[in-house]
């Protein structure tokens, strides 16, 4: 496995000056400087950090260091059983779930600490400074095994909380009230060294259950002061009823990110725009490969419309064929393939320097409500 950034074309040089990280960084304008509250902390799976420990790289607000084996096969399976109308009015055909794995000694790769330590030790070659993980204990997440590979690699990793979404709900969130829930998630925060609630989801239509958890969420947030993001489905068709729940449990627009905002291809982007709007975060978080075309122009037209701070970039790998070892683009594709297709196409330094690098640190730094627990 190749771990040097020229097998995507650009020197590290290269990389760190878009992200305004080399010598032009010394002469941005002061007010590219993020401002944040007293007391505010980033909560790593290791450490609080000031928010400022993080202004030299990327963060990726939205991936997965850490699943089931069997998460995808689930996730595939369930998306049209989950969702039937979703797929029954010419919407979105769901794809054939993968194969069963073959027989193999190899470890699933989410599991194999001295791959995914090459893995994301590539990444912080290429520009990244923190990655944030979607999972929960619903989605087979491991926060031990993300102990192990932040220590291993020295990548500070933010670990989410909460639950995913109705496929994947504990048979219980059908009979817990949207307290019950919420006390649950207050429960995590104080016991587990979790730095945000997310991805916290619905598929295309969502479902009552799934209101609930979002009613919910709300209620934790304020009880932890932690910060949330979703997961909208395919296409997101839900984004503004997340946000609608969201703010109506009185959670400020500013401390969310409704994700996967990228499949709902628009060209007037409408519901990026009314959602920018009304202050949250839009994430374009399936990025790095073929969708990129349609979404470059998307991302345009919000600059143009003046959404730079609403903008939130990753790239939500969860499948082996994305990591470098198998040839993909790896965790810091979100740099090195996005971010080149951005400034192809006009976009600044340090545009992308703020969004990259400032936004996320925006959206996750707190001031925590709880001492941090230990794993």
């Amino acid at each position: 496995m190749s771990n040097h950034p020229r097998s995507v074309g650009w020197t590290r040089r290269e990389m760190l000056g878009m992200l305004g990280l080399g010598a032009a960084a010394a002469s941005l304008p002061a007010a590219t400087t993020p401002q944040f509250p007293k007391g505010a902390i980033i909560r790593t799976i290791l450490k609080d950090l000031p928010p400022e420990a993080l202004a030299g790289g990327a963060t990726l607000f939205h991936e997965h260091l850490s699943l089931a084996p069997d998460f995808m096969q689930r996730w595939v399976a369930n998306s049209r059983r989950s969702n039937p109308q979703a797929f029954g009015r010419g919407n979105a055909t769901p794809p054939r779930p993968p194969a069963p794995p073959a027989q193999s000694n190899q470890p699933f790769f989410m599991a194999d600490l001295d791959l995914m330590t090459d893995e994301v030790k590539a990444a912080a070659q290429e520009g990244v400074a923190c990655i944030v993980d979607g999972g929960h204990a619903d989605m087979g997440r491991d926060l031990n095994f993300l102990k192990q590979l932040s220590e291993k690699s020295g990548m500070p990793i933010v670990a989410g909380g909460g639950f995913y979404s109705q496929p994947f709900y504990p048979p219980e969130i059908s009979q817990w009230s949207e307290d019950r829930i919420a006390e649950e998630m207050v429960k995590q925060a104080k016991t587990q060294p979790i730095g945000v609630y997310g991805e916290i989801g619905s598929w295309d239509f969502i479902t009552d259950d799934e209101r609930k958890v979002f009613r919910a969420v709300a209620k934790a947030h304020h009880q932890t002061n932690l910060s949330i993001f979703t997961h909208t489905g395919i296409p997101g068709k839900s984004a503004m009823e997340q946000l609608d729940i969201l703010e109506g449990g009185g959670v400020k627009p500013n401390r969310i990110v409704i994700g996967h905002l990228g499949n709902l291809v628009d060209p007037d982007v409408k519901v990026q725009k009314e959602i920018c709007k009304r202050g949250a975060f839009i994430g374009f978080d399936r990025q790095g490969g073929p969708g990129d075309a349609r979404q470059v122009p998307m991302v345009l037209a919000l600059l143009e419309a003046g959404y730079e701070g609403n903008l939130m970039f990753s790239a939500d790998i969860s499948s082996a064929n994305q990591i470098k070892h198998n040839g993909g683009g790896g965790y810091g594709k979100t740099v090195t393939i996005w971010g080149k297709k951005l400034t192809e196409a006009g976009v600044k330094d340090e545009t992308l320097h703020s969004i990259l690098v400032d936004n996320p640190r925006r959206f996750l730094a707190y001031v925590p409500k709880h001492k941090r627990a230990s794993i």
